[in-house]
């Protein structure tokens, strides 16, 4: 069996290349998201209403259910945590 290597786990796990990069920057805008809250010291329902977010959707988010959450409403949330969003997009090494 030959082993394969990959940048990341979503470039192993996702069908195309488009699904895994999107994955890769919700993944990354989750952590941050989360990261951010976590630091806030508030219960999820005080951290909710400052997102925006019932109890049970924030509870989805610091649990890192990335399926129920899409990248636009992921930079929303990160824009109201008061994160700075910015997209870098680059040409792979030829």
């Amino acid at each position: 069996m030959r082993k394969q290597r990959f940048d990341s786990v979503w470039d192993a796990i996702e069908p195309s290349r488009t699904a895994a990069a999107n994955m890769k920057a919700r993944a990354e805008m989750m952590i941050a998201i989360r990261d951010t809250v976590t630091a806030w010291r508030v219960t999820q329902a005080a951290a909710g209403k400052r997102l925006g977010l019932t109890q049970p959707r924030m509870n989805d988010l610091m649990r890192g259910r990335i399926n129920k959450f899409s990248l636009d409403a992921l930079i929303n949330l990160a824009t109201r945590a008061g994160l700075s969003v910015r997209v870098k997009v680059v040409r792979p090494a030829a």
